[in-house]
């Protein structure tokens, strides 16, 4: 069934679901869930949409945390910043929005749009833009697909420091002040960008992903003594690509984003696979040959409990499982693939989805 609220009951298998889907980015699942518990104690709990349930002509503003992984879990969130970024985006469009959008459905970024829709009083819906979480403002299938500007948008950083930008030239001059804009004010900030129509939510969205993310993580739950990170495959409709350790890693904060690469060697084998992640993982190699690329999904999970890794606590002798998960088939289409295909990363190699995938259909686990 999909999701009609969120209460306290949801948290640990949403947190466990998006960690898993955010491919080792959209911010610490963890500290975003300790957030929404505190809200929820506070205020209750979120109210959930349907997509389809949208009038054609609702206001549904995407919401999230644009920044580095890294800094966000050395900085502390002041708590309001997204209801701060949605007034000031409301005052410059002159009227409510209807409902709040989950930017991306991976890590904290999973929370931070229910904490919003809890502050406002809005419901939020059961869908976002990217049915993972990618590092740049442009890789939203509003933005590639729906064709609407990602303008305007507004940032608001810890210190109650707020910029509206009403127009930009294009997508990718929005990304390039925004992530200025969120470097200066200290690695990471609230934002709220573009309104996207309820018809275009029903059109594009990746549909029914907060739903998804509760019932893979309540999977993982229920999963006891088995091989977990072989259920988290199965349920997606994936594979593992290895088990292993971390034997070598590098990794940097850079213009705003988390940056580096690292090398897993196989349990009582001589394989090695070498990753590289912008914020999320980005590419596999497996022996020196690419086994898998984004849009698709990496993720790399605890080889014993099925926990998700991000990209900012990996750490050098970890035991680990690889995950490859499809992607939802709204980024696999041609124009998809010039935004989010592994050569928009600059990977000079061609795109070989893996088979099947769930992500983006009503869930029926």
């Amino acid at each position: 069934m999909t999701l009609k609220t969120v209460t306290l009951d949801d948290i640990e298998a949403i947190s466990l679901g998006a960690g898993i889907l955010g491919t080792g980015g959209g911010g610490n699942p963890y500290l975003g869930s300790l957030h929404l518990r505190e809200i929820i104690r506070r205020h209750g709990p979120a109210r959930v949409i349907d997509p389809f349930d949208l009038p054609d002509d609702a206001v549904v503003v995407m919401a999230g945390f644009i920044g580095a992984p890294t800094a966000s879990i050395e900085k502390i969130e002041q708590g309001e910043e997204l209801l701060t970024a949605l007034r000031a985006f409301e005052a410059h469009l002159g009227r409510r929005a209807t409902a709040v959008g989950i930017a991306e459905i991976g890590g904290a970024n999973c929370f931070n749009p229910i904490v919003l829709a809890i502050q406002a009083g809005l419901p939020v819906v059961d869908c976002d833009a990217m049915g993972r979480a990618f590092p740049e403002l442009p890789m939203s299938v509003f933005f590639f697909e729906a064709e609407l500007p990602v303008t305007p948008l507004a940032l608001v950083d810890a210190a109650g420091n707020r910029v509206v930008i009403p127009t930009t030239a294009g997508a990718q001059w929005a990304e390039r002040l925004a992530r200025t804009l969120a470097t200066r004010m200290g690695g990471t900030a609230g934002l709220i960008a573009s309104q996207v129509p309820g018809k275009d939510i029903k059109t594009y969205g990746i549909h029914y992903t907060l739903s998804l993310a509760r019932d893979l993580g309540g999977r993982v739950l229920r999963s006891g003594e088995d091989d977990i990170p072989g259920v988290i495959a199965d349920t997606l409709q994936g594979r593992v690509i290895m088990r292993g350790k971390i034997a070598d890693l590098e990794r940097r904060t850079t213009r705003g984003f988390a940056r580096g690469a690292l090398t897993i060697e196989g349990f009582g084998s001589r394989d090695r696979l070498f990753i590289e992640f912008q914020n999320e993982f980005l590419i596999a190699r497996l022996n020196g040959e690419v086994v898998i690329t984004v849009p698709d999904l990496i993720s790399i999970v605890t080889e014993d409990t099925g926990e998700p890794i991000s990209t900012e606590v990996l750490r050098y002798g970890m035991r680990v499982a690889v995950l490859g998960i499809p992607a939802a088939q709204g980024l696999k289409t041609p124009k998809a693939l010039a935004v989010v295909g592994p050569r928009a990363f600059g990977y000079e190699v061609d795109f070989h989805p893996l088979p099947g995938g769930i992500i983006g259909q009503r869930p029926a686990i």
